[in-house]
């Protein structure tokens, strides 16, 4: 049995926590804690969880096996330090680090201890759908990959949303599902400014519209739209040689009459990528239960953010932006 100490029980935090409790085998909640403390003590109680005194105490509690990480982003690459320096697995969600060099400490700090601790939440490459699109890449069922079109669209935006959220707390997404569908590295992004739309909040540049360019001279276009209105909607189609695959929003069943058909689109990530966290959830505790670290990397955490920096220079200078990585630790091969 793996014992997890949960740090941060907001939305994503608190579903976290209910799946393990009662969806994950092989795993429970030993310790949890969040900044707001009434929140945390009443979903301690609820689940029959101890609740920690800080974040500290949870990784340094001798109960807790492993750690999972979903406060706010800038807390991340303090915490995943903390965990590497206990010597304790941690799943840390999305992003690893606001900036590449915070996630370069982390990188630093695991290279040192010598093997894979960190695990970064990017549960898309555990849903369905995408992996569906893997398979046909890597089986060479669509010959060889040239284009990738990405959609990325939410029906609002919160208040404290800005532009650059668009690229490093939305697209990130299709930034490392493109990383790991093309298997290859991003070396340059260029934003490209697009009509904007008049229900967005008059801060916000939005949709916008960025292109990735491989090394391998593919190109992935995303369109990042978070005020669309009419519901959470992914897709992703990959263009080959001799074919296409293509991932759309699953359906949960349709309506025809009166001369027309109809289907529900997921209302949100929870919705539509529920299943998804619940398998990345399961394959940790298994690598875990298997003395293993297998999930998407520090590395990928790093690369992610770094791209997503170049997509907010690239927007504020309208310019294409280089993307420059350090030479990638034999850790990560």
């Amino acid at each position: 049995m793996i014992n997890v100490g949960i740090i941060g029980t907001g939305a994503i935090g608190t579903n976290h926590l209910r799946w393990l409790s009662t969806r994950v085998s092989g795993a429970r909640v030993a310790v949890l804690f969040d900044v707001d403390a009434k929140r945390a003590a009443a979903l301690a109680e609820g689940s029959g969880t101890t609740l920690g005194a800080s974040a500290k105490d949870v990784i340094e509690n001798p109960a807790v096996d492993a750690v999972l990480i979903a406060s706010p982003g800038d807390t991340h690459a303090e915490l995943t330090l903390a965990c590497i320096r206990a010597s304790k697995p941690v799943l840390c969600e999305k992003p690893l680090a606001p900036t590449s060099d915070e996630c370069r400490k982390v990188l630093e700090a695991e290279v040192a201890h010598g093997s894979r601790l960190t695990q970064v939440g990017f549960m898309r490459r555990y849903d369905a759908g995408y992996r569906t699109v893997k398979q046909a890449i890597d089986a060479g069922s669509i010959g060889e990959v040239l284009v990738v079109h990405c959609v990325h669209r939410n029906v609002s935006s919160v208040p404290s949303y800005t532009s650059d959220m668009s690229f490093t707390d939305s697209a990130i997404h299709e930034i490392d599902t493109a990383r790991w569908l093309v298997a290859d590295e991003i070396v340059a992004t260029t934003v490209i400014g697009v009509r904007r739309s008049s229900l967005a909040p008059s801060h916000l540049r939005d949709p916008q519209l960025v292109l990735l360019e491989f090394r391998s001279g593919v190109v992935v276009e995303v369109e990042i739209f978070v005020n669309c209105q009419y519901g959470y909607d992914v897709r992703c189609e990959v263009v080959g040689s001799t074919g296409v695959a293509s991932l759309d929003n699953p359906t949960t069943g349709a309506l025809t009459r009166s001369g027309a058909r109809s289907e529900p689109v997921p209302a949100d990530w929870q919705v539509r990528f529920g299943d998804a966290y619940l398998v990345e959830l399961q394959d940790w505790i298994n690598g875990l239960e298997k003395g293993a670290v297998r999930g998407p990397s520090a590395w990928d955490g790093y690369a992610a953010t770094a791209v997503a920096e170049s997509c907010v220079a690239s927007l504020r200078s309208g310019l294409k932006t280089t993307v420059s990585l350090i030479e990638r630790p034999a850790l990560y091969a």
